[in-house]
């Protein structure tokens, strides 16, 4: 499988992000990538709550979505588009949602982020993603061409019990997109990556958003394709653009015999305090 992975510095303009989006699957194309992968938050980053109200939709009328649709159509490739944020008419609220999307431009999946992230950081920084959006009600694993794709975004990443769900359930791969802060992102951004491919001998695939944002924030970049072994195939360091990676999918069996952690997995249902 030839992948595709576009970091961006996402703005506060859905038209503007959208162009770079449907250019990016344009080249992805050209460079015979067989499914493109964008970060999180590829259609608007704005921590403006009020300002990023006014260009706020449902799915049916983001014009993000069906520009990226008609471009995966058009091009004859998939995309994993990172996230949106989606309306939510029932909570009120929105939901950071995932999509896959086949090269007919239909939906194969849809993935609403589950963990959200309320943290105060040390340098003072202070994020309360439950404000504004619902969290998500469970994982969610896709057919492709190439394998079982599991889907997750961002902040899932510190929780392993998702991805363990996700190889018990027969996932080869998973979408990891992002937009990680940068103080957490040089702690902890390849660390985590590389366990979580390690832990469930599977592929990571972590496309993210990166450089200094018209909303003011700051993010940590680096996208990353990581194999089941742990090594790092694909580091797109600290600048936007287009990043295309092969990954040889006979890894997967080849790792996953010579240490069979998901046969020997065992269900933790009780712990003994003595």
């Amino acid at each position: 499988m030839r992948a595709a992975l576009l970091q961006m510095t996402s703005g506060i303009d859905p038209v503007a992000n959208a162009q770079l989006l449907v250019a990016a699957i344009r080249d992805a194309r050209a460079a015979s990538a067989d499914m493109l992968f964008t970060p999180e938050m590829s259609g608007c980053l704005d921590r403006d709550r009020a300002r990023s109200e006014t260009v706020l939709r449902t799915e049916d009328e983001d014009d993000v979505l069906a520009a990226v649709r008609a471009a995966a159509r058009d091009q004859h490739i998939w995309v994993q588009l990172g996230s949106l944020a989606i309306a939510d008419p029932t909570s009120g609220k929105r939901r950071n949602r995932s999509y896959l999307i086949d090269e007919s431009g239909d939906i194969r999946a849809r993935y609403d982020k589950i963990h959200l992230f309320d943290v105060d950081l040390p340098t003072g920084e202070s994020w309360r993603e439950s404000n504004s959006y619902v969290g998500g009600d469970g994982p969610v694993l896709a057919e492709t061409p190439w394998g079982k794709l599991g889907l997750s975004i961002c902040y899932d990443l510190r929780f392993a019990g998702l991805y363990n769900a996700l190889s018990d359930a027969g996932a080869a791969m998973v979408a990891i997109p992002a937009a990680f802060t940068v103080p957490t992102g040089e702690a902890h951004w390849h660390v985590l990556m590389r366990a979580r491919a390690i832990e469930n001998a599977m592929f990571v695939i972590a496309a993210a958003q990166v450089g200094v944002h018209e909303d003011g924030r700051a993010t940590y970049g680096h996208s990353l394709v990581v194999d089941p072994w742990g090594e790092i195939l694909l580091d797109a360091g600290e600048a936007p653009g287009l990043h295309v990676v092969d990954l040889p999918l006979d890894r997967i069996a080849d790792v996953r015999a010579r240490i069979p952690v998901l046969r020997h997995r065992r269900p933790i249902a009780k712990v003994i305090e003595t």
